[in-house]
C-alpha cells in the first residue's frame, strides 16, 4: 500500500569550458560523498559536489591509452578508495590506475584480445575480466591472475541436477498442457535479438561469493546465464530461454537473477535461482518490440528494481524516447511506482544509471549532454486526510497506468486487489488527496508528462469510464460503494522549452490546499535551491481539451525542500529542509510568505535529523510538527522522543506508533505533555492498561479508519491486518456512551469482546436515568440477557479499563447501600415491565436469577403466572419456554428444589418433567405427600430440602402426637433455641426442649449455662448437679432451697462444697461456708489462717470469743508466714543476683565475637549467639543448622508441644543459644515475683505488730526493702536503653532495607538478641504507689 516519493532531486552540467572532453561512456560513484567519475572517449574526469564543476580530469589520449579518433572506449570504472585512484578497463584491453590528484596513470595489466567488461566484486576483493577471445579471467585486487575459463561450457556445472530414476519424460504426468506434451520435440531456441549488443554482462551476487554471466553462445546465437563462484568453477547454467536478452542483474539479497525475455505476444522481466531454472516473471507496460531493455538494476535493500529502457528505433532518422521505470512488489505482484521520460533528444539519452551502495532509495543517472541528476527516493502512504469525510480512510496505491484505491471504511481489501481503480493514458508518479476535510476523498493526479487529473466525488451523474470497479464489483453484486468522476485534466506549465535538457521528475511534493489551488515543489536551475510554486486552475475556456494552471507565484526557499505537509483541520502548510529546518507556508495570506515555524516559547524548530515522514498534529492544544527518520528516530518539533518507531499516524487527539519491539503503541495528545510521551515510548515504561499491544513482526499503519476503531497495518510480505486498538475502541465506546447512543457501543462492545460492565461503570448516574433509553436502543432480548450475565459487582473503570489520561469517571455512588448488580438488575426489571412485560419476560426472569442472592422463588411464580393466565399473542412468551430458560440459567436439581418449596405441585411436575429425572424417582413420592395433612406435608418437604428451622414451625404444629418426632429432629439437627421459641413456657413440650437443650450443655461442658436452662424450665435437681459441678455454689444453694432441703441435708452439702473450695485454694468462701451453713466455726477459723487470711480469722475469733485459738493457732502461723517470706525473698534475691552476673558475661563474650567477625565475614544472621565458658564462638550459620532439624519437626507438633518448645528454646543452660534471652526471661520472672508479695508482707506486718512480734516485724520489712532497692538499682542495668529502642525499632523486621541492618551491625546494635517475644526486651514495672512498710517499725 506504500508509494515512492521523491523527497530530492539533484542535478549538475559541467560548465561549457568542460563540455570538451568528447561524449560520456560511463560513470562510477567516489568514496567522497557527492563525487562522481565519468569515464568518456577522451579520458577520465571528476565531477564535483558543485553543480558546475569538473574537479580533475586525466585524458587517456595524451597518456596514449586511447586513439585520438576518439573510437576508444572504456569498458569498466572503480574507484578504490585504499589506493587512492580509479580502476579503467580499456576496450583495447589496459587495465589502468588513474590518480587524479597526482594525475599519473599505471598500466597494471593488458589483454591482446581486448576486453568487453571489467567486473568488481562488492567487497573489492576481486575483479572479474571478460576478454575479446570470451574468456574470463578472475583476478585479485592486487591485479594477480586467480584463474582464467572459457565462458562456454558444455557442462552444467557443479550443481548439475540428479535424475532419481522416477519414469521417462514421456510417463510423467504434465498437467494442463496434455498427454501429447510428452511427444513434442524439443524446439531451438531462436538467436538474440537483433538490438542485443552481443556482448557479455556479468552481475555479482550481494555478498560476493557467486558471479553471473550472460553471454551470446556462438553455435545457436542465443543468450545462456552461467554462476561461477569465487575460484571460478562453473556452478550451473541456465534452461534453454527462448528470447533471453542482455540485461542481467542479481538481487542483493541473493534470491534471484533478474533478466528480460521477449515472448512471442509479450515483454517479460524473468527471474532466474542460482540453479538456472526460472522462477516467477512480471509483463512490462509495452507492446512486443516496441522497446529494448538496456539495463537491470537492484538497488541496495533489494526492494526496487530500476529498468532502463529505449524506444526500438523504426527508421534512421527515428530518435528513439528513453526511460527509467522503479518497480517493487508487494504480496506477489509488481507495481510500476515511478516513470522517468527522458525524451528523445540527443543530449537527454541516457549513458548510464547506477543506485547508490550507501543510501539505498539514491539513484544516480548520467546523460549524454554531461547532465549529471540524482534522485532520493522514500516510501508514503497516499491516504485521505481529516476525520469526517466518509471517503477519509481511502488509500491511493499506484500501479503505472493505474491508481489502485482502496475504501477501507466499507471494506479491508488486501493488495493487489482494490476496491477501484482509475486507468490513465501515462504512468502516474504522484496522488495528492484534498487537504478540505468535506472532500477528503478528492484526488489530484500527477502523470509522466505532467498533466494533473483532478478526481471528485458527489455530482456527476455519468458513469465515467476511466473509474473501474476491483474487488468489490461485477459477477451481478451491487456496489455499495460510490466512486469518483474525473472533473479535470490541467497541465503543468512552468515556462519549460522542449529543446531543453530534460529533467524529469521536476515537480515534487504535489500538495491540493483546500482553497483547490496547487503547491508543487521545483529545483532552482543554477543552485541547490528549492522553488515553491502556488498554481491556481484558471477560469474555464470552452473548447480547451486540457487548461493550463496558472502560476500564481514562486517563492524561492533558502534550501532544499525534503517534505512538505499540510493540516487538514488547522490548513497549517509546512516545509522541512535538508537541514532540518522547519518553514511555515502562509498561504492564506493576500501575499502567501514563508516564515520558520516557532513553538509557543518563540524559539525556531529545527530537527536534528532530516526526516523523510512528517505531520501536523496538536499536543495539549499546541500545534507541533512530528518527524519520522530513516533510522527510526521520532521527533515532536526538535525533541526526540524515540528511537525504534517504524511508523506512525495520527487521527483526532490520537497518535499511533509501531516499534522495533513489534507493538502498536496509543497515546491520547488531549492533555499530554512531551516529557510523557517521551516517557510512554521508552522501553522501560511498564505497559500501560490500554496503550500498548503487540502486532506482527514488521508490522506498520497503512490507515486508521475514522468513526470507527480499526487500524489497517501491513505485513512486510504486502499482507494487510485490522487491529482494533484498545484505547481507540474505549474512546469510541465512551463517546458513544457521553452521547447515549447505547446501540453503537454495545454492538461494538459485544464484537470486540469488552466487558459490558463498562456500560453501567462508565457513568452510573446517567445510566440509572436512561435505562428505558438503553432498552428502546438495544431492543433485542437476548442482548439484554448478555448485559445481565456479565453484570460483576467490580467497577470496571478503575479496574480493567482505567481512562487512558488517567482522568478517572468515577461517580459518586448513587446507592452506597445496594449492591451494583442487585441495584441494575431491579431498575431494569421495573422498566421492562413498564415498556412490555410479556416482550422482556426472559430478561425480567434473567434479573431475578442474577441478583444475589437469587430470587428463584419469583422468578418460579412469574412461570407459574404464565402457566396460569394464558396470552392470546402468538408473540408472547409461553410457560414451557419462560421455564426451558430458566433451567438454561439454573441448574435443574437446584430448580427442583425450590420448586418444592413453593409446596406447588404443578410447578414441581413441570419443572420435574424439564429434568432428566425418572418420573418413577418423584411421582411416587409427589403422591406419598399429596395424601399427607398440609402442616405435614410442607414438613416432609421442608425435611427433604433440608430447612429444619421451616420444618420445626410445621411439625409444631401438627398436634401433640407427633411431638416425639419433634424432639427426635431438635435433637438430631441441635436446633433446641429455635424450638424453645415454638412453645410457651408453661407447656410440658418447653421442659422437655429444656430438658434435653441442657444435657446437651452438659455434655459440650457448659455446665453453669446448662443449669440456667435447667432452673428456667423448674428443673431443679439437675440445676443443683449443674451448679454444683461450675463451682457456682451461690447458686447451688439456692436450688438446695427450692428443693427444700432439711438442715443436716444443707449443712453435708455446704460441707462437701467447702472442701472442693479448698482444693480450688478459695479459702474465705470456704469458711463462709463452714461459719454460716454448719456452724463450725473453729473450722472456718482455721481455713482462713490456711490461706493467710488473718484480719478475717480474728474477727470470727472475737466474734465467737474464742481468744484461747489467738495462742493455740494464730500467733504460731504468723510466726511461721514470718519465717516462709524470709526464706522466699533470700532465694530471689540470690537467683536474681546470679542471673544478673552471668548475663554481664554473656554480653561481654558477644561483644567481643562481633568485633572478631567484623574483620573476618559479615554475619549471615543476626542470632550470632555463642556462647561458653571458653569463649569459642558459633556462627549463626552453625547455629542455625544445629537448630534448625528440631524446629522443622516442632511445626508439625500440637500447640502445647509447641508452647513447651518455645520456653525450651530460651534455655538457661550456659553457652546455649539465646541464653541472653533466658536470662532477662529469668530476671523479670525474680522482680515479678517479688513485687506481687508486696501486699500480703503488708498485711503480715500489720498482725506481727499487733501481736507486738515488732523484731521479725522490722527484719522482714529490711530484707524486703533491700531486695526492692537492688532490683531498682538493676533494672536500667539489665534491660539498657538500646535494648528497648531496638524492641521498638527491631533490626530486621518488615521496615528495615539492607542499608538499615548494615548501619546496625556497624553500630555493633546486633548484640541485641532477636526475638520472637519483644517484650522480654522491656523492663518489668515497680509500683511506687503501694504503701506497703509500717512507719513505726523504721
Amino acid at each position: 500500500m506504500r508509494n515512492l516519493r521523491l523527497l530530492r532531486a539533484a542535478e549538475r552540467r559541467p560548465g561549457p569550458a568542460a563540455a570538451a572532453p568528447g561524449a560520456p561512456q560511463c560513470f562510477c560513484l567516489g568514496a567522497e560523498p557527492g563525487t562522481v567519475f565519468v569515464g568518456s572517449q577522451h579520458g577520465l574526469l571528476e565531477l564535483g559536489p558543485a553543480a558546475h564543476t569538473v574537479t580533475r580530469e586525466v585524458s587517456l589520449i595524451a597518456e596514449g591509452f586511447m586513439p585520438e579518433d576518439r573510437s576508444g572506449c572504456i569498458v569498466g570504472l572503480e574507484d578504490l578508495p585504499e589506493q587512492e585512484c580509479v580502476c579503467v578497463a580499456t576496450a583495447a584491453g589496459d587495465i589502468l590506475l588513474c590518480n587524479l590528484s597526482t594525475k599519473e596513470v599505471e598500466c597494471v595489466g593488458s589483454v591482446d584480445s581486448g576486453l568487453s567488461t571489467m567486473s568488481w566484486s562488492p567487497d573489492q576483493e576481486l575483479f572479474l575480466l571478460v576478454t575479446g577471445q570470451q574468456t574470463l579471467i578472475m583476478m585479485t585486487r592486487d591485479f594477480e591472475p586467480i584463474t582464467e575459463k572459457q565462458i562456454h561450457q558444455d557442462d552444467f556445472g557443479e550443481e548439475k541436477f540428479v535424475a532419481l530414476g522416477w519414469g521417462k519424460k514421456e510417463t510423467q504426468f504434465h498437467g494442463s498442457e496434455g498427454k501429447q506434451a510428452a511427444h513434442r520435440k524439443q524446439t531451438e531456441v531462436p538467436p538474440a535479438s537483433a538490438w542485443d549488443d552481443g556482448r557479455p554482462r556479468v552481475t555479482w551476487r550481494g555478498d560476493g561469493q557467486f558471479v553471473a554471466v550472460s553471454a551470446v553462445c556462438p553455435e545457436t546465437g542465443a543468450r545462456k546465464i552461467r554462476v561461477w563462484n569465487r575460484e571460478l568453477v562453473l556452478q550451473s547454467t541456465s534452461e534453454p530461454i527462448s528470447g533471453l536478452e542482455q540485461a542481467l542483474a542479481w538481487k542483493p539479497s541473493g534470491s534471484l537473477i533478474a533478466s528480460t525475455q521477449e515472448k512471442p505476444n509479450r515483454h517479460d522481466v524473468v527471474f532466474l535461482e542460482k540453479n538456472g531454472l526460472l522462477h516467477g516473471e512480471f509483463t512490462l507496460p509495452f507492446q512486443k518490440g516496441q522497446v529494448k531493455v538496456n539495463e537491470l538494476l537492484w538497488n541496495a535493500d533489494s526492494t526496487i528494481l530500476a529498468i532502463w529502457l529505449e524506444d526500438l528505433k523504426k527508421d534512421e532518422n527515428c530518435k528513439p524516447n528513453s526511460y527509467v521505470q522503479l518497480w517493487t512488489t508487494g504480496n506477489y505482484h509488481w507495481y510500476l511506482k515511478q516513470s522517468l521520460h527522458f525524451g528523445n533528444l540527443e543530449k537527454n539519452q541516457l549513458v548510464s544509471l547506477l543506485w547508490d551502495p550507501v543510501i539505498p532509495y539514491r539513484l544516480h543517472v548520467l546523460c549524454q549532454g554531461w547532465h549529471y541528476l540524482s534522485y532520493d527516493w522514500h516510501w508514503t502512504i497516499n491516504h485521505g486526510m481529516g476525520e469526517n469525510s466518509q471517503h477519509v480512510a481511502n488509500v491511493a496505491v499506484i500501479d503505472g497506468d493505474k491508481v489502485l484505491v482502496t475504501a477501507f471504511q466499507h471494506a479491508v481489501v488486501p493488495p493487489p486487489m482494490c476496491t477501484y481503480h482509475l486507468q490513465f493514458t501515462q504512468a502516474v508518479n504522484q496522488i495528492a488527496f484534498h487537504t478540505d476535510p468535506k472532500h477528503s476523498g478528492d484526488m489530484a493526479i500527477l502523470d509522466a508528462d505532467n498533466r494533473i487529473s483532478v478526481y471528485r466525488y458527489g455530482q456527476s451523474t455519468v458513469k465515467d469510464s476511466t473509474v473501474r470497479l476491483g474487488a468489490v464489483g461485477g459477477n451481478g453484486f451491487k456496489a455499495a460503494v460510490e466512486t469518483p468522476y474525473l472533473d479535470k485534466t490541467y497541465r503543468v506549465d512552468l515556462g519549460s522549452n522542449t529543446n531543453e535538457v530534460m529533467n524529469p521528475l521536476g515537480l515534487r511534493f504535489l500538495t491540493w490546499l483546500p482553497d483547490d489551488s496547487f503547491l508543487v515543489v521545483g529545483q532552482d536551475q543554477h543552485a541547490t535551491q528549492s522553488v515553491l510554486h502556488h498554481l491556481t486552475a484558471v477560469p474555464h475556456v470552452a473548447g480547451a481539451e486540457e487548461q493550463c494552471l496558472d502560476l500564481r507565484l514562486s517563492v524561492s526557499v533558502d534550501g532544499e525542500v525534503i517534505s512538505l505537509c499540510c493540516s487538514p483541520v488547522t490548513k497549517t502548510v509546512a516545509l522541512q529542509l535538508a537541514d532540518g529546518q522547519i518553514l511555515k507556508y502562509l498561504w492564506e495570506a493576500p501575499t502567501p510568505v514563508l516564515e520558520p515555524w516557532q513553538t509557543s516559547s518563540g524559539s525556531a524548530v529545527q530537527f536534528p535529523h532530516p526526516c523523510v515522514q512528517t505531520s501536523l498534529t496538536k499536543i495539549s492544544g499546541e500545534e507541533v510538527i512530528l518527524g519520522l527518520t530513516d533510522r527510526c528516530r521520532f521527533f515532536i518539533n526538535d525533541t526526540e522522543v524515540a528511537s525504534n518507531i517504524t511508523s506512525f499516524a495520527t487521527y483526532n487527539e490520537f497518535l499511533l506508533v509501531t516499534t522495533n519491539s513489534h507493538t502498536c503503541q496509543c497515546f491520547c495528545l488531549k492533555d499530554m505533555s512531551v516529557k510523557a510521551l517521551q516517557t510512554g515510548l521508552s522501553s522501560a515504561a511498564v505497559p500501560s492498561n490500554e496503550t500498548l499491544r503487540n502486532v506482527e513482526r514488521g508490522s506498520r499503519i497503512i490507515t486508521v479508519v475514522p468513526q470507527d476503531t480499526k487500524v489497517v497495518l501491513q505485513m512486510p510480505r504486502g499482507n494487510l491486518e485490522t487491529i482494533h486498538h484498545r484505547a481507540l475502541v474505549l474512546a469510541q465506546i465512551r463517546k458513544w456512551l457521553n452521547r447515549l447512543m447505547f446501540r453503537e457501543a454495545f454492538q461494538c462492545m459485544r464484537k470486540l469482546r469488552i466487558n459490558l460492565n463498562l456500560l453501567y461503570d462508565h457513568n452510573p448516574k446517567v445510566f440509572l436515568e436512561n435505562v428505558e433509553t438503553f432498552i428502546k436502543q438495544i431492543d433485542s432480548v437476548n442482548y439484554i440477557n448478555l448485559f445481565f450475565t456479565e453484570l460483576k459487582e467490580e467497577d470496571f473503570t478503575k479496574s480493567m479499563y482505567p481512562s487512558l489520561n488517567g482522568s478517572s469517571n468515577a461517580q459518586p455512588q448513587q446507592h452506597p447501600d445496594q449492591k451494583k448488580v442487585n441495584l441494575v438488575c431491579d431498575v431494569m426489571r421495573v422498566a421492562m415491565e413498564r415498556i412490555d412485560p410479556q416482550k422482556y419476560c426472559l430478561s425480567i426472569l434473567t434479573a431475578y436469577v442474577k441478583k444475589s442472592p437469587p430470587e428463584l422463588e419469583t422468578a418460579l411464580q412469574k412461570v407459574h403466572d404464565l402457566r396460569e393466565n394464558i396470552s392470546p399473542d402468538v408473540t408472547a412468551v409461553s410457560a414451557e419456554e419462560a421455564l426451558k430458560y430458566l433451567l438454561f440459567l439454573v441448574d435443574v436439581n437446584e430448580l427442583y428444589d425450590y420448586s418444592l418449596g413453593t409446596y406447588d405441585f404443578d410447578l414441581v411436575i413441570m419443572v420435574a418433567e424439564k429434568s432428566q429425572k425418572d418420573p418413577k424417582e418423584y411421582l411416587p413420592f409427589l403422591n406419598t405427600l399429596r395424601k399427607m395433612e398440609t402442616n405435614y406435608q410442607r414438613y416432609t418437604i421442608d425435611r427433604h430440602l433440608k430447612r429444619y428451622t421451616k420444618a420445626l414451625g410445621h411439625l409444631s404444629k401438627c398436634g401433640p402426637e407427633h411431638f416425639s418426632e419433634f424432639l427426635n429432629l431438635v435433637k438430631d439437627q441441635n436446633q433446641y433455641y429455635e424450638a424453645l421459641k415454638l412453645y410457651p413456657p408453661s407447656t410440658q413440650e418447653y421442659k422437655d426442649i429444656s430438658d434435653a437443650y441442657g444435657d446437651y450443655l452438659n455434655q459440650k461442658q457448659l455446665y453453669e449455662q446448662a443449669a440456667l436452662i435447667f432452673a428456667r424450665a423448674g428443673l431443679f435437681a439437675k440445676a443443683l448437679d449443674s451448679f454444683l459441678t461450675s463451682g457456682s455454689w451461690q447458686q447451688a444453694l439456692c436450688m438446695a432451697s427450692r428443693l427444700g432441703y432439711t438442715e443436716d441435708k444443707l449443712s453435708s452439702l455446704a460441707r462437701n462444697m467447702a472442701g472442693k473450695l479448698v482444693e480450688q485454694r478459695k479459702h474465705a468462701e470456704a469458711a463462709i461456708l463452714l461459719e454460716q451453713y454448719t456452724q463450725d466455726y473453729e473450722e472456718a477459723v482455721l481455713l482462713l489462717l490456711e490461706g493467710a487470711l488473718w484480719e478475717e480469722a480474728l474477727r470470727l475469733i472475737h466474734k465467737y470469743g474464742r481468744l484461747d485459738i489467738l495462742e493455740t493457732n494464730f500467733k504460731p502461723a504468723i510466726q511461721e508466714a514470718q519465717k516462709s517470706q524470709l526464706m522466699f525473698l533470700d532465694s530471689q534475691k540470690t537467683a536474681f543476683l546470679r542471673h544478673k552476673s552471668r548475663l554481664q558475661v554473656v554480653r561481654e563474650l558477644k561483644e567481643k565475637a562481633c568485633e572478631s567477625l567484623q574483620d573476618y565475614e559479615m554475619p549471615n544472621c543476626p542470632e550470632l549467639d555463642l556462647i561458653s565458658e571458653t569463649s569459642s564462638v558459633v556462627t549463626a550459620s552453625d547455629m542455625n543448622s544445629k537448630y534448625s532439624h528440631s524446629n522443622s519437626r516442632i511445626s508439625a507438633r500440637s500447640s502445647k508441644n509447641r508452647r513447651k518448645a518455645e520456653r525450651k528454646r530460651y534455655s538457661l543452660k550456659e553457652g546455649s543459644p539465646f541464653e541472653d534471652v533466658a536470662l532477662l526471661e529469668a530476671l523479670g520472672e525474680n522482680v515479678r515475683a517479688v513485687e506481687t508479695v508486696k501486699g500480703d508482707i503488708h498485711v503480715l506486718l500489720k498482725q506481727l505488730v499487733l501481736f507486738g512480734y515488732d523484731e521479725q516485724a522490722g527484719e522482714l520489712q529490711r530484707v524486703l526493702e533491700d531486695i526492692l532497692h537492688l532490683m531498682e538499682t538493676s533494672l536500667p542495668e539489665i534491660w539498657s536503653p538500646e535494648l528497648q529502642q531496638s524492641s521498638l525499632n527491631p533490626v530486621l523486621g518488615p521496615s528495615s532495607t539492607a542499608n538499615s541492618i548494615m548501619a546496625a551491625y556497624q553500630q555493633k546494635r546486633m548484640v541485641t538478641p532477636v526475638v520472637q517475644d519483644p517484650e522480654l526486651l522491656i523492663p518489668p514495672k515497680l509500683n511506687k504507689n503501694l504503701q506497703w512498710k509500717l512507719h513505726l517499725l523504721q
